[in-house]
């Protein structure tokens, strides 16, 4: 009498063995990212304007986008301190390190943490709203020839008095085209707005090559976020051509400081 067993050939046994093979090293690839994201501290110094700093907000020591990116990354990443540097009305004019002024405040915030050596020091900007507008705020309107001139030699003093520091360059978000309160915007500014989009792409690209794993891509997908659930997100404010909306309320303030801190995380991998 015959015992018939059913027939896996060693082929059948070999790829399963190597299957699991690759599925336990995925795992622990996994496994070892999250534990070195975990592992690592973040010292933060957010760049920014009227949005950055939660202007219009109840209470912008809780509420501001910086606080939120931060809550976020918190869940990512073994510590993190943050410090808001956003200006009402400020524009990377205002942050020019020949000013002395903004960027000098930028420069103080991070030599706090200059003692925090098992830290990554992050400079998260973004700038570019109060560039684009028609008239008002200082330097407006700002050219995207102008802008990227700006943003570069930002960049280039924080690499020089912060070598090891990484700059994260997210996109403005976007803003009513009837938006004119003290400052003139309209579509003309939203347009103008846009067209620094492409300059950020550019400016990230060059640094790849001069200074590898230093400056990155941030935020790119709450500009049409904000566009599509503005009812929800901003402020209803009254200006000069009517009820515009600029400003995030305090939803909109979470919302923003998650993509912050999404597109951080993503880059500091």
């Amino acid at each position: 009498m015959h015992l018939f067993l059913p027939y896996t050939s060693n082929r059948t046994i070999f790829s399963s063995q190597k299957n699991r093979a690759i599925l336990f090293l995925i795992m622990m690839l996994g496994a070892t990212t999250v534990f070195s994201q975990q592992q690592k501290k973040l010292d933060i110094v957010f760049i920014g304007n009227s949005i950055t700093h939660g202007a219009g907000l109840a209470n912008p020591t809780t509420d501001a986008p910086p606080v939120h990116a931060s809550n976020y990354l918190k869940k990512q990443f073994s510590d993190v301190q943050f410090s808001n540097q956003g200006v009402s009305g400020f524009t990377t004019v205002d942050f020019l390190p020949s000013t002395n002024t903004a960027f000098q405040k930028v420069e103080q915030a991070a030599a706090t943490y200059a003692n925090d050596k098992d830290a990554t020091l992050v400079f998260s900007m973004i700038l570019g709203t109060n560039d684009s507008a028609i008239e008002g705020p200082n330097g407006s309107p700002v050219s995207p020839a102008s802008y990227e001139e700006n943003v570069k030699a930002i960049i280039d003093h924080l690499l020089k008095d912060f070598p090891k520091c990484k700059i994260v360059l997210h996109r403005p978000i976007w803003y009513s085209p009837n938006t004119y309160n003290g400052s003139k915007y309209l579509q003309e500014g939203l347009d103008r707005l846009q067209s620094y989009f492409p300059v950020l792409d550019k400016i990230v690209k060059e640094y790849t090559s001069t200074h590898p794993e230093q400056v990155f891509a941030g935020d790119k997908d709450a500009f049409n976020y904000f566009r599509k659930n503005y009812k929800t997100l901003f402020k209803y404010e009254k200006g000069n051509a009517g009820t515009f909306f600029l400003h995030p309320n305090e939803k909109g303030a979470e919302k923003l400081g998650m993509f912050w801190g999404k597109a951080i995380a993503k880059n500091l991998h």
